[in-house]
């Protein structure tokens, strides 16, 4: 059984702290982090955030990233997954306004990975948003890739050799396939197995990909916006260790229960081969 802290310790498996993300990051060394990964707030007024002026929110947010990037290992890896905030009929991408804040601290975006989702609100005057992104950075080029893990299959034949000491065999990696920038994943909503009470969890399937790409087994993950434990529950799967906060009491509650499931094998999660199988299906609460 997982032991879970809630304060961090160099030992700490995974620690769940409930409180600000700003007194978990202090408790942290120095370059400890060989991944920093989260979905902040969108400042859009769910029931955990408070909607402050753009400006005021911007300045929150760049203090929280300054401190990630002190926790990240030279070696390691950030990604902040964001949508967007609107105000006054507009929209402005988050992404977008948060990228000069880790330009600043000299971070090399690696990717911007496409969330793209079926599903979710409707649009009457506009047309319906349906991806959000994934800003990855590191802070050099030396910093950890594990392409294998994350492979999907092909969906066609690979072309074979024609010629050559390798005749007849297949171009490419018999493992499968880069799986590209745009990632095919559903939101996590009614009917979805990993739904809890949180009011804008995001799937265990985005998060998996990137602790199994960008860290190994037995590194620290770690997740200032927690919520629901999404990040500790992928890096209790695949053997990494995590640290997160939540200031809601609740959101803990619920981040250690399915920390414990997962650690049991109880847990029901759709994993990210099954939105990169040959054929995408409906989520089911059977499916595990």
């Amino acid at each position: 059984m997982v032991k879970i802290h809630n304060s961090y310790s160099d030992n700490a498996e995974i620690v769940l702290y409930s409180g600000e993300c700003m007194d978990l990051l202090k408790q942290v060394p120095d370059c400890a982090a060989k991944l920093v990964v989260t979905s902040p707030p969108y400042n859009i007024g769910k029931p955990y955030e408070k909607i402050l002026p753009l400006q005021e929110y911007l300045n929150q947010q760049e203090k929280v990233i300054t401190e990630c990037v002190r926790i990240l290992h030279p070696n390691g890896s950030l990604c902040w997954q964001v949508g967007y905030y609107s105000d006054k009929g507009g929209i402005f991408p988050l992404d977008i306004v948060l990228y000069p804040f880790f330009q600043k601290h000299g971070l090399r975006l690696k990717n911007r990975i496409i969330w793209h989702f079926r599903g979710g609100q409707q649009a009457f005057k506009k047309f319906s948003p349906r991806y959000e992104t994934v800003m990855w950075f590191t802070k050099g080029n030396d910093y950890t890739f594990n392409l294998d893990p994350v492979r999907v299959p092909r969906r066609w034949r690979a072309n074979v050799r024609k010629t050559g000491p390798l005749k007849g065999q297949p171009y490419g990696s018999p493992l499968g396939k880069n799986p590209g920038d745009v990632w095919i994943i559903h939101k996590v909503g009614h009917g979805h197995p990993e739904k809890t009470k949180h009011p804008c969890q995001y799937p265990i399937a985005l998060i998996e990909p990137l602790i199994l790409a960008l860290t190994n087994p037995g590194d620290l993950v770690v997740d200032p916006y927690i919520g629901s434990g999404t990040t500790a529950v992928a890096a209790v799967l695949h053997g990494r260790r995590c640290a997160g906060s939540d200031k809601i009491p609740e959101y803990i509650e619920i981040a250690q229960q399915r920390v414990r499931e997962a650690a049991d094998g109880t847990l029901k999660y759709l994993p990210f081969s099954y939105f990169t199988s040959a054929s995408s299906k409906t989520p089911s609460k059977k499916a595990a």
